[in-house]
């Protein structure tokens, strides 16, 4: 399976998008736990990395 590449403030798509109806997502914090924030309602969540890597889909927007 391939792993997929992700930073700090990259912008991402879930699987499911969030009830406010965006499903763009912003990587606030790494480590063994992600944290990211809905670019739409500001809503922030935090995921285990290994629940993170299976509901994302793709990045949007890297950050260099």
């Amino acid at each position: 399976m391939e792993r997929k590449e992700f930073q700090l403030n990259d912008v991402v798509e879930m699987k499911k998008s969030h009830p406010c109806g965006v499903n763009r997502w912003k990587i606030i914090r790494m480590g063994m736990d992600i944290r990211i924030k809905c670019e739409g309602c500001g809503h922030r969540v935090m995921l285990p990395r290994k629940q993170f890597e299976q509901k994302m889909k793709r990045v949007l927007e890297h950050m260099e």
